[in-house]
């Protein structure tokens, strides 16, 4: 452990005597289209009423907003690990170019447009990592998996979630998250306490205490474990999360705080779908051996309102739900949580999904929309994530579906949770759990939820699994356009029998951790052609998401100062 920790101390003060000959290195070249992009992202007041909030629950929320800006730190850092010298030399260049590529930077963590199917740069002309911050700079798949192959004793810590990968000589060496992050992660753990002592609740006080520990321990299984039975008015989801950042393999976990607040009402009224669960298992498209049936079906659901977010779910295209946590073991035991964003969500239908709706949904179809709809697609979306595949044997190896399909992995998932969510709605119909008039209605919302997925990039994971399904459809005949209207309608007599064959062909592909196939369905419809993109160009005056500005923390921090 020494060892470790003299190495990370060399490492970090070689980085610090090379920041200034960086700085003076930086190609700092601004894109002239850096506003247009800018322009992409609505600038939008995020607010909720704290008013029932008691003055020490409050005090404790302004804590949690402090704590999370660290993950804004590391964040940055596992993006590119040069991140924190070009936003210094872009927070000092003077001019109107260098203000609006300062202000981008900070919406794309780092110097490429996350919108961009290719993450090109919109300053100067370096290429992006694959590997992110996680990886050497020039690691390639072939030479990580050699390496491994070679030193099977270290594969558990060089693929682990919550480690870093760096050269030492020869040989690679897993460096803990706890160590490498360490001057973020301390004064992080230091307001949980802080804000678990200002608490009343009990559920509020033991996660917070136990993900404090974790930053420490770089465990985090116990903290997971206690942010499932967290229920909580003050709810907080801290730390290192999602794997979308991780091109190279998606084994790499990224850092990112959600700060929010409950509706308890509606919370209780979308619950009742969860009790379904172990049924919609049952009832996938797929051999029973291919079921998991084993995995923990607590999956609690909570509708809250967004007071601050930091880290991996503030770049690029904001996040509207999310459904954790990801380590399977925890999955396996209790299931998963599922978040409704509620002030995000009415957000980007208003400003976002509705205008899209009008714009190239066909006339006679526009009356089955509504944000009601919107709100159950992503619900769905979120309960779908605990279903399907996960942990998965190949040839009698024990394995995850997350580390065969590697980069594959996140896209995919993404499209299953989509389509799949459509799938388990029908479901609910069939069972007279949901009126036969959602049928109609859902379909054409997730229709024109595809376009508004697409517009993320197809190199991004969500883009990506929405350009799969929208060709998947249109090749199959469920989703049609109309030249003259240029216009798009769902063909309701052959819709549902697609939707079961697409979750039926991904759900195979992640049982069977086939990689080779999910390679080849990504090939075959991950595109853009000619018609779709005079179609996405016709929405050029609607923006692709929303930047947020969060009224609530800023009041909180104002106070507290």
């Amino acid at each position: 452990m020494q060892r470790i920790i003299c190495l990370i101390c060399v490492l970090s003060a070689c980085l610090l005597a090379a920041s200034c000959q960086q700085a003076n290195d930086l190609d700092l070249q601004i894109h002239e289209d850096v506003g247009d992009l800018l322009d992409k992202f609505a600038p939008t007041d995020i607010s909720a009423d704290i008013s029932f909030l008691p003055e020490n629950e409050r005090q404790a929320l302004t804590k949690l907003v402090e704590a999370s800006t660290y993950m804004h730190e590391i964040f940055l850092r596992q993006v590119w690990q040069k991140n924190p010298q070009y936003q210094e030399a872009l927070a000092a260049h003077g001019d109107e170019l260098g203000r609006k590529a300062s202000e981008y930077f900070d919406v794309s963590y780092g110097i490429w447009d996350r919108l961009d199917e290719h993450e090109a740069p919109f300053i100067g002309e370096i290429e992006k990592p694959k590997g992110a911050g996680y990886y050497p700079e020039d690691m390639t798949q072939e030479e990580f998996d050699a390496y491994v192959e070679a030193h099977p004793e270290q594969a558990e810590t060089l693929k682990g979630l919550y480690t870093i990968v760096r050269r030492q000589g020869e040989n690679l060496i897993a460096l803990d998250y706890s160590a490498v992050y360490q001057t973020w992660l301390n004064p992080a753990a230091d307001l949980l306490r802080q804000a678990a002592e200002l608490t009343e609740n009990e559920s509020l006080k033991k996660f917070l205490v136990a993900r404090a520990d974790a930053f420490y321990s770089n465990d985090y299984r116990a903290s997971d474990i206690a942010w499932m039975d967290l229920d909580s008015p003050v709810e907080i989801t801290i730390g290192p999360y999602e794997t979308y950042e991780d091109k190279l393999f998606g084994y790499k976990a990224a850092f990112e705080s959600f700060v929010t607040v409950t509706d308890p009402e509606e919370s209780k009224r979308l619950a009742k779908f969860k009790a379904e669960l172990p049924n919609m298992e049952r009832n996938l498209p797929i051999p029973a051996k291919m079921k998991n049936l084993n995995r923990g079906s607590e999956s609690p659901i909570r509708v809250v309102d967004e007071i601050f977010t930091a880290g991996d779910t503030r770049s690029g295209v904001q996040t509207i739900a999310f459904n954790l946590p990801n380590d399977e073991v925890v999955r396996e035991q209790k299931g998963s949580k599922k978040v409704l964003l509620r002030n995000v969500i009415v957000a980007k239908y208003d400003k976002i999904l509705a205008p899209i709706t009008q714009t190239l949904v066909a006339a006679d179809q526009l009356e089955f929309i509504s944000s009601e709809m919107f709100m159950n697609e992503v619900l769905f979306h979120e309960l779908s994530h605990g279903l399907g595949p996960g942990k998965i044997t190949i040839d009698g190896r024990k394995t995850e579906v997350r580390l065969e399909l590697k980069e594959l992995y996140s896209p995919l998932e993404e499209a299953k949770a989509d389509i799949m969510g459509v799938y388990n709605i029908h479901y609910l119909i069939d069972k007279g759990l949901m009126p036969k008039t959602v049928s109609k209605q859902i379909a054409v919302t997730y229709l024109a939820g595809l376009f508004r997925g697409i517009r993320f990039g197809i190199g991004e994971a969500h883009g990506k699994g929405n350009a799969l399904q929208f060709n998947y459809m249109m090749e199959k005949g469920a989703i049609r356009y109309d030249e003259a209207s240029g216009t798009y309608s769902v063909d309701f007599a052959s819709f549902d029998k697609w939707v079961r064959e697409l979750v039926q062909d991904i759900c195979i592909l992640q049982a069977t951790g086939d990689y080779a196939g999910t390679k080849a369905l990504f090939d075959k419809y991950v595109q853009l052609g000619t018609q779709l993109s005079a179609s996405l160009d016709r929405l050029t005056e609607i923006p692709v998401d929303i930047r947020p500005r969060y009224t609530v923390a800023d009041e909180l921090t104002a106070a507290s100062n």
